[in-house]
This record gives C-alpha cells, structure tokens and sequence, in this order.
C-alpha cells in the first residue's frame, strides 16, 4: 500500500517550487531507492531535484555566506542532508561535498560561543549581512540538526559530526542559552520553543514529534556503533 502511494504521490513533486519540498522529496526517494533500486522515475526524479538544489547552491553560495538561499529560515539542515544522502547514493563527489560544506557551515552559524547549538530564531530568522534573529529557537530545528548531522557521521566516519549531533540533541535537555529542558519529562512532551526570556510552555505534537525522533536517531546510531566500528563506518564514495 505505502508502494502504490509513493507511486501515485511522486510524479507531483516535480512540480514543487520550495527548496525544502525538494530537499524532503529527496529524503523520502533515497528511502524509496533503498529497496526500490530500479524504479526509472523515482531516479530521474532524485536527479531533476538533485541539480535543482545544486543550481540554487552554486548561485548564491560565496566565502562567508556557504548556503542555498540568501536567507536561513526554518528547517535549514535539511537541504544540506538532501545533498548529501543523495550525492552519496549517487556517487556524484560534487553533489555530495556541497552538502557536507553547507552543514558545517550552518553548523558553525548555529553554535554560541558557549560551544552550545544555537538555532536561527523564527523571530526573524536571518538574511544575509542582516541580523540574525536568535529566539524563538524551534524543535525542529534541533532535530533536523541532529539528523543531518548524523547522515555526515554516517557518511564520513569523523566522530566531529557526531559531537554536533549530540549537541544539537542535548539542546532539548538543557543545553542551550537559557539552560533549560524542552523536553517535560512529566509529560513525555516537548516545549514548543525557547524564547528570549523562558521556555514555550504549549507542547504541540510537532515538537513531541521533533525530540522522539531525535531521541529513535541517537539511539539508533549508539545501538549501532560497535559493530559499526568493527566493520568500518564510512562508505567511501564514488570517485
């Protein structure tokens, strides 16, 4: 059933006009391709929104500024992550190198000078040589940290892009400019955000949502590492 849907759903996508769409659609194919290796469209589709991201890439990225847009909004880890699931699985090193070289760079705007994840504020966001909004700092904005990060983890091998992961996950715990928990650990739910002066008390399902699958990722990837390590973590791409 969850075939037929994909099926149905894929030929739409091309049609998508936002980044982000594009960068989930690619998420979801790489998934897809996983277990689905032939599927003509599902390719040529991944390679339509893989060039997509890569023009809008190569037309605004310079020194100082390594990003897709001239503005960090929502989600923005997430348009690395698709460059580089995709570049990987794909074999194509340039594809793959603009994502890792977009992550690091977010990852650096990210980080306070405490070495804590700071997420671009949606008070705001941040446009180039603008100011950088600094809260309301979202949940997903974590999470989407911490997935992208680990996919480089996964990628690379280097244990630096698990740091970044646990730091963007620990941002839930308590470790983030205000020092205080998203996560309610009396409810099992996740604060909506952290303002400039306290937390979000409202506990919507799209942070529960956000802190429960960073939590599935982490473990994942901890459940995983000894045999990981025995049998070599990072797959080298293709040249």
């Amino acid at each position: 059933m969850a075939e037929q849907l994909f099926a149905r759903a894929l030929p739409t996508v091309t049609g998508f006009t936002s980044p982000r769409a594009w960068a989930f659609s690619l998420i979801g194919i790489h998934e897809y391709l996983r277990r689905m290796k032939g599927d003509r469209l599902a390719n040529a589709v991944r390679e339509e929104l893989t060039g997509r991201l890569v023009t809008i890439f190569d037309k605004v990225a310079e020194p100082g500024w390594t990003w897709f847009e001239e503005e960090l909004t929502y989600d923005n880890a997430k348009l690395a992550h698709a460059l580089i699931v995709s570049g990987r699985a794909t074999g194509q090193r340039s594809v793959y190198d603009r994502g890792i070289q977009a992550l690091r760079w977010l990852v650096g705007v990210q980080t306070s000078r405490h070495g804590r994840l700071r997420p671009i504020g949606s008070n705001g966001f941040y446009k180039r040589n603008g100011e950088r909004a600094d809260f309301d700092q979202q949940p997903i904005e974590a999470q989407t940290t911490v997935s992208a990060c680990l996919e480089a983890y996964r990628a690379t091998g280097d244990p630096w892009w698990y740091e970044q992961a646990q730091r963007a996950f620990d941002w839930f715990l308590g470790w983030n400019d205000l020092g205080l928990e998203l996560y309610a650990r009396h409810t099992g739910g996740c604060r909506d955000g952290l303002h400039a002066d306290r937390g979000n008390e409202n506990q919507g399902a799209e942070s529960m949502l956000a802190f429960l699958l960073s939590l599935a990722e982490m473990r994942l990837i901890q459940s995983t590492a000894t045999g990981v390590q025995r049998a070599g973590l990072a797959a080298p791409i293709a040249q």
